[in-house]
């Protein structure tokens, strides 16, 4: 065992100093290790690799994503290429003969806003580039980066099928002409695309002009997010929302890389420390959060972008893992809180209409057990249950080191 361990640790080593570079909102450290484990036949983790290569399999088949697939509903514009959604929660008013203007049903997705349009598609894309960027950082198989490739060429790159990069038709409401700045919520999945972008660094399949081009649209947009009116509007927002474009914006902004862009993420690592601070009281609860019909989901969600962004901000020298606010409430207290009511859902004091999402849960658990190492997030994921917490992908991401184990299995 000691032999294992010392050959995983001189492995994982070589590979940290190969690719430190290569993820934006993951640890370099975690993935090296992760890899190093799976090449030394560590059974704990060949279920969550078997389960990547079969996700990467299905990528592999799937017809590259892209905004110009509209065929029934045209943003305002009429170009296919600028990005459209809906609202997902605003539904037809029954008091009114043609529904105009819809109103809005907390927590209750209408069908329509996933029909024809791009959120269903930016989700597939950054989903599916993702996975296939793993699975070739995993395996070395040169397919899944030419996939992956392929996928952000199409989605970013590609005249004939490239975004527009800005966000003024995103979760529009039907009746209400008015643009809104909580659609840029939809494009969270770009950190996902970018974080593909940098795994794939070194691959045959994807090119200095590739990556340039990509740095090039992030830079454009990063723009229009910092600038726009509807950007303004979601960096102030107090809930959910206001983290996600902390979080989206700050990764973006340094997978850019230019001093302005690099300016622009410590800005809003720094505003994250006040954001901490009005988000999340001493006992880890989230007001803001509680307010929703999905109050468990939404504290899971909010957790999730302040961890990518304590990850951002990890590269830049911030600690907001461990920050504490002048009131109280810090991250970790508001994972604490998760982790109470995480292997019974059900016992959520708050209201929660639907299921919640374990999988959410677990990859803020097995994060913040990477860079907090509390026994209180071993002690819930084992407490989660067993299939998803074998196979799910956070193995590979956040790898604990207390469960390496050798082929034979102890």
């Amino acid at each position: 065992m000691k032999t294992t361990l010392t050959l995983l640790a001189v492995c994982s080593a070589a590979l940290v100093g190969r690719r430190a570079h290569a993820q934006v909102t993951y640890d370099p450290a975690s993935l090296a290790t992760a890899k190093a484990r799976v090449q030394a036949g560590d059974a704990v983790l060949r279920p969550a690799y078997d389960k990547l290569l079969a996700d990467a399999a299905k990528a592999l088949a799937a017809k590259p994503a892209v905004v110009t697939d509209k065929h029934t509903l045209l943003p305002p514009s009429g170009d296919v290429h600028d990005y459209y959604s809906l609202s997902p929660y605003w539904w037809p008013d029954p008091s009114k003969p043609d529904g105009l203007p819809y109103i809005r049903r907390d927590g209750e997705t209408n069908p329509e806003s996933k029909r024809d349009l791009d959120q269903p598609r930016v989700a597939q894309m950054g989903g599916n580039a993702m996975t296939l960027a793993l699975a070739w950082y995993f395996t070395g198989d040169e397919t899944y980066a030419a996939g992956a490739a392929r996928q952000l060429r199409a989605w970013f790159l590609d005249p004939a099928t490239r975004m527009t990069p800005h966000l003024r038709y995103a979760q529009a409401v039907r009746g209400n002409p008015e643009e809104r700045g909580s659609g840029i919520i939809d494009t969270r999945w770009f950190v996902e695309a970018t974080d593909a972008a940098r795994l794939l660094d070194g691959s045959k399949s994807w090119s200095a002009a590739d990556a340039r081009g990509m740095r090039d649209w992030m830079r454009q947009y990063v723009t229009w997010l910092w600038t726009s009116p509807n950007g303004k509007h979601e960096h102030a927002a107090k809930n959910n929302h206001g983290s996600w474009y902390a979080a989206q914006v700050a990764s973006l902004a340094l997978f850019v890389g230019d001093a302005a862009d690099s300016a622009i993420a410590r800005q809003l690592v720094t505003e994250a420390k006040p954001r901490i601070g009005w988000q999340i009281t001493p006992q880890g609860e989230q007001p803001t959060e509680l307010e929703r019909t999905r109050s468990f989901h939404y504290s899971g969600f909010n957790v999730e972008a302040l961890s990518r962004l304590a990850t951002v901000g990890r590269s830049l020298g911030t600690d907001l893992w461990r920050y504490q606010a002048p009131e109280g409430g810090s991250l970790k207290r508001a994972i604490d809180r998760l982790a109470q009511y995480a292997p019974d859902p059900k016992s959520w004091p708050g209201q929660q209409i639907d299921d919640v999402d374990q999988d959410l849960l677990l990859v803020s658990f097995r994060r913040a057990n990477a860079m907090l190492g509390a026994p209180v997030y071993a002690a819930t994921i084992r407490a989660l249950p067993a299939d998803l917490v074998k196979t799910d992908r956070s193995a590979l991401l956040w790898p604990d080191a207390s469960n390496t184990v050798r082929k034979d299995g102890r």
